[in-house]
């Protein structure tokens, strides 16, 4: 017997009744066939539907064999009729992803005459991979003209051409088509061929938002939401950016000036801090000159000051120069350095002994030990 796919009927259908013709133990599951259905199965770069039948929780819905197959949490009793819900919450979300992905889509084809070539639809955002490079500039254009787009409320024609008129229309299509072939029309921005679900009319999608563009295989690679999700999107930055005015004291829309105002700022005072730096390390260094080797602890360094500090105690000290400095978090950063010398072996034992990584040339190395201040002193004064 052949299914009746009511989704292709109507997309805003919610409930509807069918006779079980099959239930098949699967796993933690069963495989249930209907008569007819109006759960979409997963195809196309579009998931499939929940909801419920016959009670029972339905968790995915594919193709089997030309068969639309229901995996529910329970078994179904074959012959019966039962209820079927859709979880319309999740349809219509996925309804208005992928009517916004065909106006995106149409628009950018019309413009550029780059094609689809990747569509996925993610919990969060929709990716699109298109096989020519598009800048944001280019984007924001098409954003304002797919907005322009829904806003009309134009109806979306879903119709089957016979042969002759096919061969005719300017469809967009990854293959050639031939038979029965369910073309998708949102006027004045797209026509495809497509085998998913899709608003009635333009003005259900609500809201496209194109997130982001970086270069991908050759072309492209879009993040973008709509309906529901680009307002959530929407809603999440604006809060970002309330708390963002708030700490700059400046208005919503001036925290980028205000934002790169404070990098400079900041900018200025790294360079300010490593010149102190430097005349400080310069003034320790000489308080060791000539001591040989110097174990020193200083607070407060990054990284990158423990190894500056270290070169400089090195140059002056004639012996091996070790420092360490606390970080967040517990352990120490540390940098070893010895003209001329050769800290390899030192290093791996140093590690070892105080749960230390790090690595670097035979005169000097540096990283990091997990060890307190005690554990460090009395592994020097054990050499």
């Amino acid at each position: 017997m052949e299914q009746q796919a009511l989704f292709y009927q109507d997309s805003h259908l919610r409930q509807f009744t069918a006779r079980v013709l099959s239930c098949t133990a699967d796993g933690d599951g069963y495989l249930v066939t209907l008569e007819q259905t109006a759960f979409y199965p997963e195809g196309g770069g579009q998931p499939c539907d929940t909801g419920l039948l016959g009670g029972v929780a339905v968790t995915d819905v594919r193709r089997r064999d030309g068969q639309i197959v229901h995996r529910c949490a329970g078994p179904l009793t074959v012959g019966d009729t039962v209820e079927g819900i859709i979880d319309w919450d999740r349809r219509l979300d996925l309804m208005q992803q992928h009517s916004g992905e065909h106006i995106v889509s149409g628009l950018i084809h019309a413009a550029y005459g780059y094609n689809n070539v990747g569509f996925h639809m993610g919990h969060d955002v929709i990716t699109i991979d298109f096989n020519g490079e598009l800048t944001m500039e280019q984007l924001s254009d098409i954003e304002r003209r797919a907005n322009g787009a829904v806003w009309a409320n134009t109806p979306v024609r879903i119709f089957y051409p016979d042969a002759e008129a096919l061969a005719s229309l300017p469809y967009r299509s990854k293959k050639e088509l031939t038979g029965d072939v369910r073309l998708v029309e949102f006027p004045g921005c797209d026509l495809c061929a497509c085998c998913g679900t899709h608003v009635k009319a333009t003005g259900e999608i609500g809201l496209i938002r194109l997130l982001s563009v970086v270069r991908f295989k050759g072309g492209v690679r879009i993040e973008m939401a709509c309906g529901g999700r680009a307002l959530e999107h929407t809603r999440a930055v604006w809060e970002q950016n309330r708390r963002i005015s708030n700490l700059l004291s400046a208005k919503p829309l001036e925290t980028a000036a205000a934002a790169e105002r404070m990098a400079h700022q900041l900018e200025l005072a790294k360079y300010r801090m490593v010149e102190l730096e430097t005349h400080h390390f310069a003034a320790v260094a000489q308080s060791m000159a000539g001591a040989g080797s110097v174990l020193h602890f200083e607070d407060g360094l990054t990284p990158d000051g423990v190894r500056r500090l270290a070169i400089a105690i090195g140059e002056v000290c004639g012996g091996r120069a070790a420092v360490f400095s606390a970080q967040d978090g517990g352990g120490y950063a540390y940098a070893l350095g010895e003209t001329g010398g050769d800290l390899r072996q030192l290093s791996r034992a140093m590690n070892d002994a105080l749960q230390g990584r790090g690595g670097g040339k035979p005169n000097f190395v540096q990283g990091s030990v997990r060890a307190d201040r005690a554990a460090i002193e009395a592994f020097f004064a054990s050499l």
